[in-house]
């Protein structure tokens, strides 16, 4: 009897806790990339400007007018991707409906074929086949994930995607703009906020994907002090030309 409750007991540990997150829903990757490259892009421009030596205020005018411009740039390039990735799928996903509607039984024999071909022995991979092909819609769901690898209800939605993008790039665009607008007059409290968002964002990341925070940090901050330098280097040099 122990060993019953034992095993029930270990059955609903590994129930409550074999949970995934949601890696397909849209949103992640438009955030991530948004924020970052809100972060960097902007950072950039406005080193690229400053090293020129042109005034303060041509400095956050250039910092706000690229956190405008990409935030809207982001979210109409994400809107127009994802758009474009559901109507492909939905297109593949009518393609097999059609099938699925007019060779049900050659349908039948693929979606066992496959259940074969992953170690299932052929009677019973027609027999659940078969069972699986009864509800249309569930054949659809079946035949959809085996062969074109997409789950038919959790399709990315563009607007999500739109929504996070232009979101994610207009907070991180503002990081360097947010000390001139509370009054700083030098450029390095910008640089040194920014860096220390490249840091916690490369940080952040890391908790979502299970790798390691400093590393994830330490790479991100890399890149765009990097990117900053580079840009501050050719805004001097050209301004030292003009």
């Amino acid at each position: 009897m122990s060993i019953i409750e034992t095993e029930a007991a270990l059955h609903v540990a590994h129930r409550d806790n074999h949970t995934h997150r949601d890696v397909n829903g849209g949103w992640l990757r438009p955030a991530v990339f948004g924020a970052m490259d809100g972060l960097v892009s902007n950072l950039a421009l406005m080193t690229g400007v400053a090293g020129s030596s042109v005034s303060q205020q041509a400095v956050v005018v250039t910092g706000l007018a690229g956190l405008a411009a990409g935030a809207f740039s982001m979210a109409a390039g994400e809107y127009t991707s994802v758009a474009s990735q559901r109507e492909l799928v939905e297109a593949e996903l009518d393609v097999e409906r059609r099938e699925l509607r007019r060779h049900p039984v050659d349908e039948m024999e693929e979606l066992a074929a496959l259940y074969v071909a992953r170690g299932v022995e052929p009677p019973l991979a027609r027999e659940v086949a078969m069972q699986l092909s009864r509800d249309p819609e569930q054949a659809l769901e079946i035949h959809a994930r085996e062969e074109l690898g997409i789950d038919p209800d959790d399709l990315p939605s563009p607007l999500v995607a739109a929504a996070s993008s232009f979101g994610s790039f207009a907070l991180g665009a503002l990081l360097p703009v947010l000390p001139y607008l509370l009054g700083a007059t030098a450029l390095w409290p910008a640089v040194l906020l920014a860096l220390a968002g490249l840091f916690a964002c490369g940080a952040l990341v890391a908790r979502v994907t299970a790798r390691g925070w400093w590393y994830s940090g330490l790479r991100q901050l890399a890149l765009g002090g990097a990117a900053a330098a580079v840009t501050y280097a050719l805004g001097s040099a050209f301004g030292a030309v003009l």
